[in-house]
């Protein structure tokens, strides 16, 4: 008799519990955790400290030296300067800050971190939308860690800031591996009259431009060198897309652009300004994309780049396709024009709905954040709103002319809509097994491969599984079948399997599914770019 080790899953519930730990795993008991304020100190020696940040800003980017102190620890001899692009405001009482603390002592650092990144929350009166966005897009990317820190100078209370993790060398190292790869700022805050003969439609959309000095007037290059592999990368995008996946990680720019659509996060690549975004080239060549700056999420910035901008109904009802078919928007257009990335791009879209929105997580988590700022918030002497503004800001719009919407007010209707939306209403593939094939009982014969099976609901097409063994970056893909002869039971019967045969000394898997039917697909874990199921013949052979 054989025996079978399951590893079964509801799709729901497998997505949310691999959720709370990898937030968890990520936040606990670190300077960005979710659930505490971080308190910093900043100590000038002079009082007309916010005189020479203006003059620094205005003139370059240098620091200002300064000690400070970090949930009580002190930290001397940093750099500050003014931070942010449209929040910056001269003469301000409410900057951002980024803050160097290496500056001289090119060692020091805060549990691990060298680079502090302080956000005003411009336009944004609930205060959780940096916080509440960054925690949902780390559930399916790569993105930055983000929580509260109180800020004081000179002994007086500045205010209750974002605390941002910045995308800066050890943020590369940890999640690429590398950090001398080509790094591109997608930031055309630009300070010099544009070259001639330049395409008047491009803002870092990823056009193919027509020489380097266009380029260098669109992006900042945040590497020592780069320029020519972006110019590959908008020529391949725009000229020959069926090879785009040697140069891009489609799927990683697959899932930026749910986010954005999903969360209505306009000031970002499917905004009118194709800004506020990083490209990385990693080891194996490839450009990833890494999301920035949300103080303008879930509708706070109302611009697509079509007419003028959207009132609330257009939010709430923002076409999960925009810009399909938009030749300015070629990261959009080309990639969903390709059958299979539109069905996983809706996948996606279907993933993070369903995660957050549907369940009412993220109502729960933006609650939960504004209890835990109230009193910080009410005691901020250069707050941009007031109690009642941030007590509403959920539920409610605020500002009769900026028009910001409730978090919730937003989303729940959207939510609603999107569920109904045609690409959206189509049912995926559903998975309801995951089992590998354990040793026999009372064998003496040891399992040396891997035998995997899944069951998935009617009118299922295909199935792959894709799998990698330890130490490998790249999944390999191969197709399951259902044809009685491949272990997955009997034929037609909805079960798929394959046999992975590991190399010698390979004893463990990593791997995800991918289902499809004639209309739509799916995978099992939804989340699978950081969770993936796992196994290994030790356990097979207990």
């Amino acid at each position: 008799m054989k025996k079978f080790t399951y590893l079964t899953f509801c799709i729901g519930l497998f997505s949310i519990s691999a959720l709370f730990s990898q937030n968890n795993a990520k936040n606990s008991g670190s300077f960005y955790q979710t659930d505490k304020i971080q308190t910093a100190e900043i100590m000038f020696d002079t009082e007309n400290w916010d005189y020479l940040l203006d003059s620094l800003r205005v003139n370059g980017d240098q620091y200002l030296v300064a000690n400070i102190k970090i949930n009580g620890e002190l930290l001397k001899d940093v750099g500050v300067r003014y931070a942010g692009g449209k929040s910056y405001q001269k003469d301000g009482k409410r900057n951002g800050f980024e803050i160097a603390l290496n500056l001289v002592d090119r060692d020091q650092n805060y549990m691990g971190y060298s680079k502090v990144r302080l956000s005003n929350a411009l336009r944004d009166p609930s205060m959780v939308r940096e916080v509440l966005g960054f925690e949902i897009a780390r559930d399916y990317m790569t993105a930055p860690m983000a929580n509260y820190l109180n800020l004081s100078i000179n002994g007086a209370l500045y205010g209750l800031l974002i605390n941002i993790e910045a995308v800066d060398d050890a943020f590369l190292n940890h999640h690429f591996g590398s950090s001398d790869g080509a790094f591109i700022k997608a930031d055309p805050a630009r300070s010099k009259d544009k070259p001639m003969g330049c395409k008047i439609s491009i803002a870092c959309n990823l056009e193919e431009d027509n020489s380097l000095d266009c380029y260098k007037y669109n992006y900042d290059m945040e590497s020592f060198s780069g320029w020519d592999q972006l110019m590959k990368l908008t020529n391949v995008l725009n000229n020959d897309a069926k090879s785009i996946e040697n140069i891009l990680d489609v799927d990683a720019a697959l899932w930026m652009l749910a986010f954005n659509n999903v969360l209505v996060n306009l000031n970002s690549y499917s905004g009118a300004v194709s800004e506020n975004y990083f490209l990385y080239m990693d080891k194996n060549g490839k450009f990833n994309p890494v999301i920035w700056d949300l103080n303008l999420a879930f509708g706070s910035y109302k611009n697509t780049g079509i007419g003028s901008d959207l009132d609330l109904n257009g939010l709430q009802t923002l076409d999960p396709l925009l810009h399909e078919n938009s030749t300015t928007k070629p990261l959009i257009s080309v990639l969903l024009k390709n059958k299979e990335y539109n069905r996983i791009y809706i996948s996606h879209v279907r993933s993070i709905l369903y995660d957050w929105f549907l369940t009412g997580k993220y109502e729960e988590k933006a609650k939960a954040h504004q209890t835990l700022i109230k009193d910080a918030f009410k005691n901020d002497p250069n707050a941009f709103y007031d109690q009642k503004d941030f007590a509403s800001s959920l539920d409610q719009t605020i500002g009769s002319r900026s028009k910001i919407p409730g978090i919730v007010e937003l989303m729940s209707v959207r939510t609603r809509y999107l569920k109904k939306t045609k690409p959206l209403a189509v049912f995926p593939p559903e998975f309801k097994t995951n089992i590998v094939e354990s040793r026999a009982k009372l064998s003496k014969e040891p399992v040396k491969s891997f035998r995997i099976q899944t069951m998935v609901s009617e009118y299922t097409k295909t199935v792959n599984v894709f799998y990698r063994f330890p130490g490998e970056k790249e999944f390999l893909k191969v197709a399951m079948k259902d044809d009685g002869k491949s272990f997955d039971g009997n034929k037609g019967d909805n079960i798929f399997g394959v046999e992975i045969v590991p190399p010698a000394g390979q004893t463990e898997l990593e791997y995800y599914f991918l289902a499809e039917n004639a209309a739509a697909l799916s995978f099992d874990p939804p989340n699978y770019y950081f969770k993936q199921h796992t196994v290994s013949l030790a356990d097979l052979n207990e």
